[in-house]
């Protein structure tokens, strides 16, 4: 796993890093998949996936849209929709419940649970392999003999840039 991905170091969004080797390296592999022919990335798939992979931070689909839109993709709400559902299906994306909004998926090779820590004040979006989250939710649910299908975990607090601008 590339240095900026390592579970065990804190989460891009909230620490410098290279953001343009960051998000180079999953449109790398969005663009590897598609020659490959195992991804089809249209242009608006493409866009999207470049509006989300500008910040690590929960974009709407509306803003999303607006963005497409100013780029000529069309202004119509599906246009977005069919976007980021694609990338989401395709791991490339997440849907942030909590806030009705998506995020750029920061392990998109990796089959992974992800836990995401949310910053209540500027919708920064951390995202950590939860692979511990994970067992401990399956464990939990098998001594009530619950079958997890789908799971996902969102923290929400204040980010550290957030905490220091506070301060």
């Amino acid at each position: 796993m590339p240095p900026h991905l390592r579970p065990s170091r804190a989460a891009p969004a909230f620490r410098e890093h290279d953001h343009d080797a960051c998000a180079g390296d999953v449109l790398a592999r969005a663009d590897t998949l598609d020659r490959e022919g195992k991804l089809r990335l249209t242009p608006v798939r493409r866009r999207a996936l470049e509006i989300l992979l500008e910040a690590h931070r929960a974009l709407g689909a509306y803003e999303v849209l607006d963005r497409l839109a100013s780029d000529g993709f069309g202004n119509r709400p599906p246009v977005a929709y069919r976007a980021l559902e694609y990338l989401v299906e395709h791991g490339f994306a997440h849907r942030i419940r909590r806030l009705n909004a998506f995020a750029a998926c920061m392990i998109p090779d990796e089959p992974h649970a992800p836990d995401f820590f949310i910053c209540d004040s500027c919708n920064a979006v951390a995202e950590l392999p939860g692979g511990d989250t994970r067992a401990r939710l399956d464990d939990a649910a098998a001594r009530i003999g619950f079958s997890v299908s789908r799971a996902s975990v969102e923290a929400t607090g204040i980010c550290p840039a957030c905490a220091e601008g506070a301060a």
